[in-house]
C-alpha cells in the first residue's frame, strides 16, 4: 500500500512541478507585461510634451505667417501707390 501512495505521491510531486513552473512563467510574463507598459506610459507622456510643444510652435507660426501677410500687403499697397504717382508724372 505504500507503493501505491508514495507512486500517487510522485504524480502529485509531478503535477505540482508543472504548476510551478507555469506559475513561475506567468510571473515572468507579468513582469515584463508591467516594464513594457510602464516603457508605453513614457513614450506616452513624452509624445503629448512634444504635441504640446509643437502645438505651440505652430500658433507662434501662424501669428508670425499673419503678421507677414500684413506687411506684405501693407508694401504692395505702397507700391501700387507709388506706381500710381510714376505713372500720373509720366502722362
Amino acid at each position: 500500500m505504500q507503493a501505491e501512495e508514495t507512486g500517487a505521491f510522485a504524480v502529485s510531486a509531478d503535477d505540482f512541478s508543472a504548476l510551478e513552473e507555469r506559475v513561475v512563467r506567468a510571473v515572468a510574463l507579468v513582469k515584463q507585461e508591467r516594464q513594457e507598459r510602464a516603457a508605453a506610459e513614457e513614450r506616452a507622456i513624452l509624445a503629448e510634451v512634444q504635441v504640446s510643444e509643437q502645438a505651440s510652435a505652430i500658433e507662434q507660426m501662424q501669428t508670425e505667417l499673419a503678421a507677414l501677410k500684413a506687411e506684405r500687403d501693407h508694401v504692395r499697397r505702397r507700391v501700387e501707390l507709388l506706381l500710381q504717382q510714376l505713372d500720373a508724372l509720366e502722362v
